[in-house]
């Protein structure tokens, strides 16, 4: 985004173009060029999002009031039957963490690689913590991975830092990236490996919430070296999938891209109908049976 410093005067004040950093509650931090600002949303709440570009006016020295979001190139959030949780807007990137300690969750990794699929986003899978000798499920996971056509990287981030940072700044560079992860994957660390002040940029925009330590369950974008940025969600344990149809789910699996449209019944769910080719392809072994049941989970979810 090039953000215009002042583009007009709106009501009562001069207004900015800016990018939203963080959020908390009815609060946001907006950025642009030269200031960062605390911003409320004017008339509406609870539909501004980090990495959203806005038309904000300015209140005074500190202060400032979204006037407008700007159209979303992209928008990844999770849900489940009960609510929405937004992660970020405009990335055009995901980066999917996990290492072999604590165990890591196959489903989650899926799920946030469905997510991204749906909303035209980009994909990422990072095995950190190479390091550790309990290494071959995620190591054998990482192939599967990898065969299935996403991409993929291996790293150790505290062991072999130079190296994993020159290997990141390769897949970060000039893009604006989301990371996310269940606890413990080292998040944290592949953040701070990138991007040195990130940890005092937290405590700075905790402070300007006057949110304190409830920021860190909220996503924060970090923007560097020019037209890069990061954005750092907190670690999650689920990845809802609740706004997805089967459909939907069905278009983000890459093993069914050659199936769909050659089942007998248009309408198909995979599931149980006769002359289903994706069914036929999980019988004769193209389809992992893993995979296929992690499909099922899915598509019942979808229409429960």
């Amino acid at each position: 985004m090039k953000h215009s410093p002042r583009a007009a005067l709106g009501d009562g004040g001069v207004q900015v173009r800016a990018r939203v950093i963080a959020t908390f509650g009815r609060q946001s931090l907006i950025a642009d060029a030269a200031h960062i600002r605390q911003a409320t949303r004017r008339g509406r709440r609870g539909d501004v999002v980090v990495g959203d570009c806005v038309l904000a006016t300015v209140t005074s020295a500190e202060q400032a009031r979204i006037e407008s979001i700007e159209p979303r190139s992209t928008l990844l959030f999770r849900a489940d039957q009960y609510r929405i949780k937004e992660l970020a807007a405009n990335v055009d990137q995901v980066i999917v963490v996990f290492a072999a300690r604590p165990a890591f969750n196959r489903w989650f990794i899926w799920k946030a690689l469905v997510a991204a699929s749906a909303a035209g986003i980009d994909a990422l899978v990072l095995r950190n913590k190479t390091d550790l000798s309990e290494s071959d499920d995620a190591s054998s996971f990482l192939q599967q991975i990898a065969k299935l056509g996403w991409r993929t990287l291996a790293l150790s981030a505290k062991v072999d830092s130079a190296r994993s940072r020159e290997l990141l700044m390769h897949e970060v560079g000039g893009r604006k990236t989301l990371m996310v992860g269940q606890s413990g994957m080292g998040k944290s660390t592949l953040l701070n490996l990138l991007i040195p002040d990130a940890g005092a940029r937290t405590r700075e925009y905790s402070e300007r919430l006057n949110a304190g330590k409830q920021t860190t369950t909220a996503s924060r974008w970090f923007p560097f070296n020019g037209d890069s940025a990061l954005v750092d969600t907190a670690g999650f344990e689920e990845f809802g999938l609740a706004h997805l149809s089967f459909g939907e789910i069905a278009a983000t699996f890459p093993e069914f891209s050659a199936l769909l449209g050659h089942c007998r019944f248009q309408d198909c769910r995979h599931l149980a109908e006769p002359g289903c080719a994706v069914r036929a392809a999980r019988a004769t072994g193209g389809i992992a049976p893993e995979r296929y049941e992690f499909y099922r989970a899915l598509a019942e979810a979808s229409s429960a």
